[in-house]
């Protein structure tokens, strides 16, 4: 008679202890999203201050006030560091935040859709043709859209390079993950041969130098009126990311378990596949190629919120935002005043994790096979 009488206690305390988990999880999210938005401001009101023109943090955000129409101007305050903060520095520090937590976004969607830890934003190739868009205006010297040329050519060149993985690997009517990713690998190792070709066969000296300084990525020379297109970039990829979070959790059951629960996985995966590559190919244009960004940040940001994907985009913008903004502080003063692309640094700090990664799965095999 005391096993049934244990087996109701057991029972009636479980889901007890399930609905007080629930506040805790939330609780412990909120607090995590919290501490990253002032990490944030923390960061935002770094990069604005620090520089080969120092400017107090106080000083930055009575400029930024006044700018804003909120603040007053303070009498004596210098027109110089009113342009470094306004023109020159807020500019940068806007477009590494929304670079960062872009990329962020987009590889955490990217691990979901082809269940892999080492997947990341560029994995369709679409950097390449990014890259192969801006070489050929530095190359060939085309000037057709004034200072935006480049950009707007290296996000045609990405566009151009997502148009011709998905038409490769479409057999049959349908799209599988598999061919898509193959197809992307294929299409990037050609527009990198492309690449190289041109900068072998160019006439001008200083273009090598000039196309490895935006194939390492930088954040310099952005201008206010075009930051608002990886801005619009970065907002429609994280609204349709949380609006397909519970699609995106289902896929981490396995496919059967998606198909089973209702979910067109095929379709998804194409549709997912699109937009992401369109974000990357923005963000790209902006900014350049700057890696491993999207790949770092889910994962550490998985160890803090967890798998769902509900909380763990948003916790992933935020922290990708963080990285990059104090990546390209170092890049401005670690070897001033020469600026070093942010790209080497993020590859520094991500090579390193990459190999951790590598060894941790390898680790996590070994024990699933001797068990």
């Amino acid at each position: 008679m005391t096993a049934p009488a244990e087996a109701r206690t057991t029972r009636t305390t479980a889901p007890d202890d399930d609905r007080r988990e629930v506040p805790q999880r939330r609780r412990s999210f909120a607090a995590v999203l919290a501490i990253l938005a002032v990490l944030l401001l923390v960061s935002v009101t770094a990069g604005m201050a620090i520089g080969s023109v120092h400017v107090p943090p106080g000083e930055v955000w009575g400029i930024v006030t006044h700018a804003l129409g909120i603040g007053f101007p303070e009498p004596g305050r210098s027109r110089a560091r009113e342009t470094i903060v306004l023109d020159v520095r807020a500019p940068r520090v806007l477009l590494g935040a929304v670079t960062g937590a872009g990329l962020a976004v987009v590889g955490t969607a990217m691990q979901a859709l082809v269940r892999n830890p080492l997947a990341e934003p560029y994995l369709l190739g679409v950097s390449s043709g990014a890259s192969l868009g801006a070489v050929m205006v530095i190359v060939f010297g085309v000037s057709l859209f004034g200072p935006v040329s480049l950009p707007a050519a290296a996000f045609v060149g990405a566009l151009l390079t997502l148009l011709l993985v998905y038409t490769t690997s479409r057999a049959g009517g349908r799209i599988t993950s598999t061919r898509l990713v193959l197809s992307g690998v294929a299409i990037a190792s050609v527009l990198t041969a492309v690449t190289d070709l041109l900068l072998l066969t160019g006439n001008r000296g200083n273009e090598a130098r000039e196309v490895l300084a935006w194939t390492l990525g930088g954040l310099g020379g952005v201008r206010w009126s075009t930051l608002w297109l990886p801005g619009a970039a970065l907002l429609l990829g994280i609204v349709v990311l949380l609006v397909q979070a519970r699609s995106l959790n289902l896929l981490l059951a396995g496919e059967e378990a998606a198909t089973t629960m209702g979910l067109d996985v095929a379709r998804f995966r194409a549709r997912m596949f699109v937009l992401l590559s369109l974000v990357t190919g923005v963000l790209v244009a902006a900014a350049g190629p700057i890696g491993f960004v999207g790949l770092m940040l889910p994962h550490i940001m998985r160890l803090a919120v967890g798998g769902d994907h509900r909380r763990l985009l948003p916790a992933a913008a935020l922290a990708g935002a963080v990285f990059l903004v104090w990546a390209d502080i170092a890049a401005r003063t670690v070897a001033s005043p020469m600026e070093i692309p942010v790209g080497v640094l993020t590859a520094l700090c991500g090579g390193p994790f990459f190999l951790w990664l590598l060894r941790r799965d390898a680790r996590r095999g070994t024990d699933r096979g001797t068990a």
